[in-house]
């Protein structure tokens, strides 16, 4: 191998290594975008479903609270009827 044949090989691989680099900086920067864009519609859904779920637990609360209430309620009043209660 001569001195020339040896540089024009390195420039030819410095080349190729350059245009590898753009390939992979520009596929990374793409595959970033698509991570940051899924991850963003991930925390739109999971807000959702949160929402959701305190939704549905408010109502089950309200919902044991009343019949709670009325079950002490009633009990009281039926106390009161028997004479239990009475002075």
């Amino acid at each position: 191998m001569d001195a020339t044949y040896r540089s024009d090989l390195r420039e030819i691989n410095a080349h190729n290594f350059a245009l590898f680099d753009a390939k992979l900086e520009q596929r990374l920067a793409e595959l970033e975008a698509k991570l940051d864009r899924r991850i963003a519609e991930l925390r739109a859904e999971f807000r959702i479903e949160l929402a959701e779920t305190k939704q549905s637990l408010i109502r089950w609360m309200f919902g044991f609270w009343i019949g709670s209430w009325l079950t002490i309620v009633g009990s009281l009043i039926a106390l009161g009827r028997l004479g239990a209660l009475a002075p």
